[in-house]
């Protein structure tokens, strides 16, 4: 590290024009990732229903891309708008070449009721595009008017369409957020630094962070499949992460200036300490994130990606760009101020602000304590009735047409056309009639299936289609696929289920399972790096304790709002079970950023008790010096969260909730007041670690 301070600051200018350079070039290029995004990756390939899906491709049992719905204008019927709707339909066909089209036009007598609405006026098509078809995310939107017939009303439903829609919100999100974002921490900064010079420098780094991130997917993109959530989430973090680092390191700057150091020393010495700080935190935040790569579920990966490139950018251009320009600003850091004294002011404020709490806090160590660990375990209480789920059309705004669509089908239609399949699979033979009648008799019997009928036969299995009733949910679907997978296999054959709603079930299954694998790495690997940084075992322990108390009571908060519905009418969603990947997501984060403003305390703290402190004293050195930058920072990310959470999905709204509530749970209640009174009560015991490690950390550890 001292090496790589003394480069940045003796070439600052190289340095800094060939960070902006690589990464403006790189975001040239980088844009063009939102042509290449899915809109999937949420089943488990090594599952059971996908295991069906590709025994069955090919066969025209796909889940429809495309539903279309025609209503018959007033004083016509269904029966008579064929002549119009029919003709639409071929050419598309003739045009596009979809794998299969449906309609109720062209249906068998079995299929038919099935695809006329309950009061007759309303008739459905479905689109089955295939793999071959050629159609991607941007030339999509030009088929649906293909569609479209002169003169009667036409809605579009279908997986396809939603995909749409998300990555269309998701897109119009992004530059929203950034608009609201930027500004408003802008002139937070300024207030917090007392001058415009100061304020500017975090904000551009975070603009080009941002840019950056988006380079790194783009490339993640030519080997992996990268979720269009992932942009926002890497937007969201590397704007929010590269200004918390740079007020960091423009704080501890401008600290070594009022202490007399020449702008270059100044800048050498806050690489070795705040610059280091912000190395941990890197990794820390890197091994969180790297938890998530273990899940089978592409968007869980691609999330996790996102997320790992946000941190990398940021902390990169943090220990690069950031010190070059310190390095040159020098002490005309503080200019555009209305006042030379106000960053002093305000520094001389926070100091004792936080050191009247902190020692009030450490009178009272034992009160403190208690009473916010009850009332956070109070708070994670509704975390016991958490229910996982998926992301549904329920997500999208309510004014979105694909989601009026959808509403349309699941009030007018006898079933909205969701059905598992059944593959019967002989294990020498074609299963015979009586082994077919048997699995579609038990079938039929199972609750919430509205009809059972053969779909298709291939090779040595045959396909059973058993459609869901209207009134069942999409989560008791779920229920159904497995009273479907406990129906016994006839003998001589092998019964799977698939179909959408076992897709998502084998999906959180496999959160489920994978989950403690993602908490081992995240756990490990934190252990691991706090003690290199604080050759403690004790503090590592603690700051993972408080991470998981954090956690327990953001995802508690989140189930009431979001599950339970108090309050999510203000929110403007709509209660559901708890989206499954975002979880994931939220988890990493949380856990991420509680490390990290633990790291950004403890540092402060060890710095102060190698210098001689007692236990105490550091505790209040290390509150003064990084209550004020701990709370901006998390205040700053409250702000750029706050911009994605006006959404119009209820997923990023739900992202957004969480980590408001976890960085206002953790940067104060966590952070400033139950960290300063445990270590008080924990005295010299935060130092602790048996004499052989004492001696490893000696060799291999990087102090402070």
């Amino acid at each position: 590290m001292t090496r790589w301070a003394s480069f940045v600051v003796s070439r600052a200018r190289w340095v800094l024009t060939a960070a902006i350079v690589i990464v403006l070039a790189g975001a040239t290029w980088g844009l063009g990732v939102f042509g290449s995004l899915s809109q999937g990756g949420y089943e488990d390939p090594g599952s059971e229903a996908v295991q069906v899906a590709r025994q069955i491709q090919g066969l025209g049992t796909a889940a429809p891309d495309i539903i279309v719905i025609y209503s018959a204008p007033d004083g016509r019927t269904l029966d008579d708008i064929g002549a119009d709707v029919t003709p639409v339909l071929d050419a598309f066909r003739a045009e596009v070449g979809p794998n299969d089209i449906t309609s109720y036009w062209t249906a068998g007598p079995v299929q038919k009721p099935f695809l006329e609405s309950k009061d007759g006026t309303k008739g459905l098509a479905t689109v089955t595009l295939g793999d071959a078809s050629g159609i991607t995310v941007a030339s999509f939107s030009e088929l649906l008017p293909k569609l479209e017939v002169a003169g009667i009303d036409t809605q579009f439903a279908g997986a396809s369409v939603a995909g749409v829609s998300f990555n269309t919100q998701l897109q119009e999100d992004l530059v929203r957020a950034e608009i609201i974002a930027i500004p408003i921490t802008l002139i937070l900064l300024v207030v917090i630094f007392g001058g415009v010079v100061a304020a500017a420098v975090p904000v551009i780094v975070g603009a080009l962070s941002v840019a950056g991130a988006l380079t790194v997917l783009r490339i993640f993109t030519t080997f992996t499949e990268i979720s269009s959530f992932a942009v926002n989430v890497a937007s969201l973090l590397g704007l929010g992460l590269a200004i918390d680092y740079g007020l960091f390191i423009v704080s501890r700057f401008r600290e070594e200036l009022r202490g007399g150091a020449t702008s270059h020393e100044a800048a050498r010495r806050t690489m070795l300490t705040a610059g280091r700080t912000i190395v941990f935190s890197g990794l820390l935040l890197i091994c969180a994130f790297a938890g998530m790569l273990v899940f089978p579920q592409a968007i869980i990966r691609s999330l996790g990606f996102g997320a790992m490139a946000a941190v990398g950018c940021a902390a990169l251009l943090s220990l690069t760009a950031v010190p070059a320009v310190l390095a040159m600003l020098g002490d005309r850091i503080n200019a555009i101020t209305w006042s030379r004294t106000a960053s002093d002011r305000g520094d001389a404020r926070a100091h004792r602000f936080w050191g009247g709490v902190v020692t009030k806090v450490m009178k009272r160590p034992i009160a403190v304590a208690t009473l916010i660990i009850v009332g956070l375990l109070v708070v994670a209480a509704p975390l016991v009735k958490a229910q996982l789920g998926e992301v549904s059309y329920t997500a999208l705004p309510a004014d979105d047409p694909a989601r009026i669509a959808f509403e349309t089908l699941a009030s007018d239609f006898s079933s909205t056309g969701d059905s598992a399949t059944i593959v019967l699979d002989g294990e020498s033979a074609r299963p015979d009639g009586p082994a077919i009648n048997a699995v579609t008799t038990a079938a039929r019997a199972v609750s919430g299936i509205a009809n059972v009928q053969f779909g298709t036969a291939s090779g040595d299995f045959v396909v059973i289609n058993a459609t869901f009733s209207s009134d069942v949910s999409q989560e008791a679907q779920q229920d159904v696929v497995q009273q479907l997978r406990a129906i016994p296999a006839p003998d001589g054959t092998d019964l799977t289920v698939g179909g959408a709603a076992a897709l998502v079930l084998d999906g959180n299954n496999a959160i489920v399972n994978w989950l403690p694998v993602m908490l081992t790495i995240m756990v490990v690997s934190t252990l691991i790096l706090l003690f290199l940084a604080f050759g403690s075992v004790v503090l590592p322990i603690k700051a993972v304790a408080m991470a998981g108390l954090s956690m327990a009571a953001t995802f508690g908060a989140l189930t009431f709002i979001f599950q339970e519905g108090h309050g999510a009418g203000l929110l403007g969603v709509t209660p559901a079970p708890l989206e499954a990947t975002f979880v994931v997501l939220i988890l990493a984060v949380v856990f991420g950023l509680s490390t990290d403003y633990e790291v950004f305390l403890m540092s402060r703290m060890v710095e102060a008790r190698t210098a001689g402190a007692t236990t105490e004293e550091a505790v209040l050195i290390g509150a003064q010096r990084t209550g004020r930058i701990v709370t901006a920072a998390a205040l700053i990310l409250i702000i750029v969260t706050g911009a994605f959470s006006l959404s119009g999905l209820s997923i990023m709204r739900f992202l957004g909730v969480g980590m408001i509530l976890a960085l206002i749970i953790d940067a104060t209640i966590i952070r400033m007041l139950l960290v300063p009174s445990l270590v008080k009560l924990m005295g010299e015991a935060n130092w602790w670690a048996p004499a052989w490690m004492k001696k490893l950390h000696e060799k291999v550890g990087i102090g402070h």
